[in-house]
């Protein structure tokens, strides 16, 4: 029995398994050590754990981008952080012009925010249309690393024009009334834009998952995404079902990009690489291609990234916890890729589109 244990568990095996140990060790420990001083009362986890949710929820939005260009293309579009970043860098300018004029300040400022939303996810599809016809169609046939490579050059082509173009400092999103404030949600005391941004995200995810299970489109689109050579032969326009895919995703991001604009109130030429990176790292711990996954690792990210620094790293001593959340992205990441790649949904995937 030793020896056929020896020969189904490698050494390398066994490095890693004790490299998770460690790492499961030390995050126990700080868990332990934070409780046992209770800094915290229960009141500020809660709140920490609904900002997680609302992190989480834009998160899942842009990981659905990348998890339905993969599940069709089988290809990672690292452009799709630059098409999060768009809608919200335009939909400052509309949102600073409307809160000029006093649209966004009056009883019906919701409408001036749904304007401004729509403008984000229109900006947002147009973009992801763009490269998809003239980056991504050309080299579909191409080897995957090649459109892997044009994805990474069409986000610095992106981000470096809107430096060019509307420079490099740090731009406020107005200050709008209609978002300020608590509310009390079954006894729960809600930051209204932590709320109202959860529950545009569920809305969103909904509709998507509606669309795509019970709609002829949606239906297409699995079939595109089982054999694209099959699927034609049936009589799907393959072309067509990929620019659907890419509109969809675009959408999806614009309307996390104006939500994660109204929690954070700003927005960066740049913004888009730290979301982009934890939103993919969302959707390979799902399981890429998986869009339930997808949405599952969006929230488990963003509920971790929420608690990991106080309930962990202050436990360990570390006087600046917070200085390390956006390190515990990369690290899952790293720990993803080494103890189970597929992700915690992707194992069907896996086996069979591999």
């Amino acid at each position: 029995m030793f020896h056929r244990l020896r020969r189904r568990v490698s050494g390398t095996m066994a490095v890693m398994w004790l490299i998770g140990l460690a790492i499961l060790a030390v995050v126990v420990y700080g868990a332990v050590q934070t409780l046992a001083i209770g800094r915290y009362t229960g009141a500020q986890w809660l709140d920490l754990t609904i900002y997680g949710i609302a992190q989480g929820g834009i998160y899942a939005l842009i990981a659905l981008g990348y998890t339905l260009v993969y599940g069709i293309l089988r290809m990672i579009n690292f452009a799709h952080s630059e098409v999060f970043m768009a809608g919200p860098f335009i939909g400052y300018y509309v949102a600073t012009a409307f809160f000029n004029n006093g649209l966004l300040k009056g009883p019906y400022w919701w409408i001036g925010e749904l304007v401004i939303l729509l403008i984000c996810m229109v900006v947002s599809m147009v973009i992801a249309v763009l490269l998809e016809r003239i980056a991504y169609r050309p080299l579909r046939r191409a080897p995957r690393l090649v459109p892997l490579i044009t994805a990474i050059g069409a986000s610095y082509f992106l981000q470096y024009t809107f430096l060019g173009l509307f420079g490099s400092n740090v731009k406020g999103y107005p200050d709008v009334p209609g978002f300020q404030g608590t509310d009390s949600i079954f006894g729960i005391t809600f930051l209204r834009v932590q709320w109202i941004t959860i529950l545009a995200a569920m809305f969103f995810l909904v509709v998507m998952f509606a669309f795509v299970r019970l709609t002829k489109t949606g239906k297409a689109m699995q079939a595109v995404s089982e054999d694209k050579d099959t699927a034609a032969l049936m009589g799907i326009n393959v072309d067509r079902i990929i620019v659907i895919t890419f509109i969809v995703g675009g959408a999806l991001a614009g309307a996390a990009g104006f939500f994660y604009a109204i929690l954070f109130r700003q927005v960066k030429f740049d913004m888009g690489f730290f979301p982009g990176i934890k939103a993919f790292t969302a959707a390979v711990l799902g399981g890429i291609g998986n869009p339930v996954g997808a949405v599952l690792g969006g929230l488990f990210l963003g509920i971790s990234e929420s608690l990991f620094p106080s309930l962990v790293l202050e436990g360990l001593g570390i006087p600046a916890p917070y200085q390390l959340k956006d390190a515990l992205a990369f690290i899952l990441l790293v720990l993803i890729l080494i103890f189970r790649p597929t992700g915690i949904l992707g194992e069907r995937l896996a086996t069979k589109k591999a």
